[in-house]
């Protein structure tokens, strides 16, 4: 558990802040009081100097304090509080890249008296320090693991305070009609107390929930962000796994003659052309014959219930069984596509199965051949275009708990407006004002909640 520390704490973080592995560059970050110190007791630069300058890079060399060693030729920069990511002093250390080297200074940073950081414990204190707000917190793990390029736009922009500043400016409204609520709360027995039950009907409309279904429509375009969830569903020795292999171009799952072989969801990433799939393969559909079958299945159908797009593979030299038909009537007003695979054999789908695929958008394709691959990844990108084009034109994709949050808000601003209709006492309606007010500043962090910091910080990366 991250948990919420004191802003002001005295302890000093220390992480290696580049991924594991080989490589030419590596970083160990420093955050905290005695960030410099620690540093600078193990740095010996080129040109003596008497103190730090802040935003500079000074070249040099890393010493083993022990045995007096040089480590590493590195370069070091120092940031002053609060002119950091972290509002705190701070340092970082560019070394040569590799576990072990890296690993050797960072022992060497706790050993001078810094604390190995927690995850995300970086950021959380850039947000506790007032630097960022949870919404741009949250935009830098967006940003790290971001499927396109329209993903990483949007996380950008979310970092720069997009969705921070559409929230703040809803709060405002709210704290307004709340003001005008409560006012008439306080002058009750005054024969005019300001409130004009018509212009708070029409705030609370147009300056609250429509710009908070915006928000919620605009929640689908995460897809940039997190990916489509793509499943291929299918009955058994459909060629769900072939066509798999085909889409990424390379041998990811295991593809036999024999039913059943694929038990297990197996989940890749494609890239179309800028489109981001999150491409999962599931068990084919059939009565499950062992207790492992019967596991892939339910895998199967909850994966189907949480896709963002459907590709149903329809095996057309067989007749339709009743399977085809339920996953085909399972599909229907869900975004999908039909494939009918194996073209390079003979039809037999029979003239009923020809009529229950005449209304469904197909593609042909063969996944042996090869042929009709691109008019199928044209198809994909075309339908999953297609579903965003409805969405609202915004510079903000809030997350599921942004939705959550925001759904909550409406909630409760929709009671307001039914107690204002109703002509509810006042303080009913300040009571359902005041909860979507505390719901809006749950998003940004104005009414933090150390289970959500524990829960959206421990997914950071160490060193982040």
């Amino acid at each position: 558990m991250i948990g919420t520390p004191d802003p002001a704490a005295n302890d000093t973080i220390s992480a290696i802040a580049t991924p594991a592995g080989p490589g030419g560059i590596g970083i160990v970050r420093v955050s905290g009081p005695a960030a410099h110190a620690i540093v600078g007791g193990l740095f010996r630069p080129r040109h003596a100097t008497a103190r730090w300058s802040p935003q500079r890079l000074y070249y040099g060399h890393i010493i083993d304090p022990e045995t007096r060693e040089v480590l590493d030729e590195v370069l070091v920069s120092f940031m002053s509080s609060p002119h950091s990511y972290t509002c705190e002093d701070y340092a970082e250390i560019n070394s040569h890249g590799g576990y072990v080297l890296l690993s050797k200074i960072l022992r060497l940073t706790v050993e001078a008296g810094a604390r190995p950081a927690r995850p995300g414990e970086f950021t959380l204190r850039a947000y506790l320090n007032g630097r960022i707000d949870l919404t741009q917190a949250e935009a830098v793990m967006d940003l790290i693991q971001s499927r396109s390029e329209q993903g990483l736009v949007m996380a950008s922009r979310q970092i720069q305070g997009r969705l921070r500043n559409e929230i703040a400016s809803l709060r405002e409204t709210a704290v307004a009609v709340l003001a005008q609520v409560e006012s008439a709360i306080d002058f009750m027995e005054e024969e005019e107390t300001g409130f004009d039950p018509l212009d708070l009907l029409k705030a609370v409309r147009e300056g609250l929930l429509q710009p908070i279904e915006r928000l919620l429509a605009a929640h689908r375009r995460r897809v940039w962000v997190d990916g489509v969830g793509t499943v291929l569903a299918g009955r058994v020795n459909a060629g769900k796994s072939s066509l798999l292999n085909r889409l990424i171009d390379e041998d990811r799952a295991i593809v036999t003659p024999s039913p059943g072989t694929t038990r297990d969801v197996i989940e890749t990433l494609l890239n179309l052309d800028g489109v981001p799939l999150r491409l999962m393969d599931t068990a084919g559909f059939r009565r499950a014959r062992n207790p492992a079958e019967r596991i892939g299945l339910e895998h199967s159908r909850r994966r189907l219930g949480e896709a963002d797009l459907i590709l149903l593979v329809i095996d057309q030299s067989r007749a339709l069984a009743p399977d085809d038909l339920e996953l085909l009537g399972y599909c229907k007003g869900r975004s999908h596509l039909v494939i009918r695979n194996k073209i390079d054999l003979p039809p037999r789908i029979g003239r009923g199965g020809e009529e229950r695929l005449a209304a469904c958008q197909t593609v042909r394709v063969s996944a042996l051949t090869g042929e009709g691959m691109e008019e199928l990844r044209q198809a994909i990108k075309d339908r999953v275009l297609s579903s965003e084009s409805g969405s609202v034109g915004s510079d903000v994709a809030p997350n599921l708990r942004h939705k959550q949050a925001l759904e909550n808000a409406a909630a409760a601003f929709r009671r307001a407006l039914q107690g204002i209709q109703s002509g509810d006492p006042s303080e009913i309606v300040a009571f359902e004002l005041q909860t979507g007010l505390d719901a809006l500043g749950g998003i940004i962090g104005e009414v933090p909640h150390e289970a959500v910091l524990d829960e959206i910080f421990s997914r950071f990366c160490i060193g982040k």
